[in-house]
This record gives C-alpha cells, sequence and structure tokens, in this order.
C-alpha cells in the first residue's frame, strides 16, 4: 500500500507545480506572484525580486516595488523591462510603479492558452506517476509482498486516485481560465 501513498504525495506535488505556474502567468489583475521569476543583479550576484525588493499591490491594476537598498533601482527596473511579462515600470526615485494594462483578446487565447498546456503536462505527470506506482505494484506481486487481490485492489484504488488529482487539475484550469478572460 506504500506505493499508493508515495504515488498521492507525489500527484499532490505535482497539482502544486501547477498552482505555482499558474500564479505566474499574468492576467488583467495585479499580482505580486507575476515578479516571481523575476533575477535582479544585485551585489555580483543573480537574487529574486522578493530578496530585494518588497512588493505590493495597492490596487487591482497597480504593483508597488519598493526596493530595500534605493542603489537597485535601476536594476530591479532593468530586470523587469527584460522579462517577458511585458510590463513598462516607472520609476521615481523611491519606487517602482507598474500599471497592469487590460489584456486584449489576442494577449488573453495566448495565455489561456499556455495554461491549458501546463495542465496537460501536469496531467501527463499525474499518469507517469500512475505508471510507476502501478509497476510497483506488479515488482511487489512478483516477488511475493503482495496477493493478486490486494495487488488488484491496490491498483484499483491508483485509479481512483488518479481519476481524482486529473478532476483536481481540470478544476485549477477552469480557475485560471476564469481569472485570464475578468476584465
Amino acid at each position: 500500500m506504500s506505493a499508493n501513498s508515495d504515488a498521492e504525495s507525489r500527484m499532490k506535488k505535482s497539482i502544486a507545480a501547477l498552482k505555482d505556474t499558474f500564479a505566474g502567468l499574468r492576467t488583467g489583475r495585479a499580482s505580486a506572484a507575476l515578479f516571481d521569476k523575476i533575477r535582479v543583479d544585485a551585489y555580483g550576484d543573480k537574487l529574486p525580486l522578493s530578496q530585494t525588493a518588497n512588493v505590493s499591490v495597492p490596487e487591482a491594476r497597480l504593483v508597488v516595488i519598493q526596493p530595500w537598498d534605493k542603489a537597485l533601482l535601476g536594476e530591479i527596473e532593468k530586470a523587469i523591462r527584460a522579462s517577458e511579462l511585458s510590463l513598462n515600470p516607472s520609476n521615481d526615485g523611491k519606487v517602482i510603479r507598474i500599471s497592469i494594462p487590460p489584456l486584449t483578446g489576442e494577449r488573453r487565447k495566448e495565455i489561456s492558452k499556455q495554461a491549458k498546456a501546463e495542465a496537460e503536462k501536469a496531467r501527463v505527470a499525474v499518469r507517469n506517476i500512475r505508471r510507476d506506482a502501478h509497476d510497483d505494484l506488479k515488482k511487489q506481486l512478483k516477488d511475493g509482498g503482495l496477493t493478486e487481490d490486494a495487488e488488484k485492489k491496490a491498483g484499483e484504488e491508483l485509479q481512483k486516485l488518479t481519476d481524482k488529482f486529473i478532476a483536481e487539475i481540470g478544476k485549477v484550469l477552469e480557475e485560471k481560465e476564469k481569472e485570464i478572460e475578468e476584465v
């Protein structure tokens, strides 16, 4: 039965990774998570933006980035411009303000397509985990650690577990698509 509990924990990690990826997808609403992948040249190293500045969202379409060291303002601005977010930061010498423009219909479709591709990757990962666990069950049966009935029952439980996580991926994708379509 440990094969199923191991598979379940790995499947949960796949869902968490998908949610993490979705947090970084830009929607029409401002979010501090958009900036999680941005790295800033600071102190001779590439640091995550969150380690060089405070990122806040005071309004639905505005992000304010307040660096802890004012000398990094230019580097933070450069890193944001170089990112794939297509945002235009404005630097007033103290903080960086970024207005999040509403998405165009074309851009919404691109992001939605990207979200579907990420969800499909997560589904494939869950199915691969099921396959690995099923192989483990067969090995246990062959080695005499499981009876045929126990292996069959564990296989059925594994399939139910897989179906549950595939459905959860569908729900997560549906929520993200609603968020993308919001104006």
